[in-house]
């Protein structure tokens, strides 16, 4: 009995699988720089500590005041707002110029102050209370599509409220991550912050996210500055692109 004659695989489907192939190892070797990244990282800050760990709801507004802003006015904004209403309900019901008031620490007062009670409200009609703990039992994917429908989340601040609040999966991506990880050549060079958030998370691994996420941040500020970066005195440089390109690469 004649065998039947093998079919040749398509030229298309020949150069996607060539692709799906170059795809995986160019992750594969990305997930390895950065874990390398990571762990040099270890090695010269320590394991980091979030700060005082807060409720999701707070930190939920603490982080829409840290937007634009540095850690010091957010916690004075935080602070003013909580000594001046006793719970988030009030903040929610508060006439807008008091709140408004009340967070000017936090720099752009008139745009973050309505934010905030809109989100709270926003919460409030479709939960029925100021709650957030449900998120714990959602898919990540879920409790992040959940929380950025909201006009002031973007991912990061969903990442934020994730991680350190409900302890779930998220990668946060601030400025000084996606800066240090684009100098370092970690990822593509357009790639927007938005975009990192999945890219990293796919790259790292979940118990790596906090410690990972906090020593970038802190390695940006302390060192691999916006505008002249101390490239010598850099535990990384050895492993950084724009070290080994002149200092030309993606800023």
């Amino acid at each position: 009995m004649n065998k039947p004659a093998s079919r040749k695989p398509s030229p298309e489907r020949t150069l996607s699988t060539l692709s799906d192939s170059r795809r995986a190892k160019r992750q594969s070797n990305g997930a390895r720089r950065l874990l390398r990244v990571h762990e040099l990282l270890l090695d010269h800050y320590g394991t980091p500590t979030w700060r005082n760990p807060l409720p999701p709801i707070d930190e939920l507004v603490s982080t829409i005041l840290s937007q634009n802003t540095n850690d010091t006015n957010r916690d004075r904004a935080f602070d003013a707002l909580r000594a001046k209403f006793p719970t988030w309900e009030a903040v929610r019901d508060a006439p807008a110029a008091q709140v408004v008031e009340a967070i000017r620490p936090a720099g752009l007062a008139n745009q973050k102050g309505p934010r905030i009670q809109a989100v709270l409200r926003a919460i409030t009609a479709e939960r029925g209370a100021l709650e957030l703990e449900f998120l714990k039992t959602l898919p990540v994917e879920e409790a992040r599509a959940w929380l950025t429908k909201f006009n002031g989340v973007g991912p990061k601040t969903a990442a934020i409220v994730l991680l350190f609040s409900l302890k779930r999966s998220a990668f946060p991506v601030d400025t000084h991550v996606h800066r240090v990880t684009g100098r370092l050549g970690l990822r593509p060079e357009k790639m927007s912050a938005d975009e990192c958030h999945a890219y990293f998370e796919s790259l790292l691994p979940p118990e790596t996210y906090s410690a990972a996420h906090l020593n970038i941040i802190r390695h940006g500020r302390e060192v691999c500055h916006a505008r002249n970066p101390e490239c010598e005195r850099c535990v990384l440089k050895q492993v950084c692109a724009y070290y080994r390109n002149g200092r030309t690469s993606s800023k």
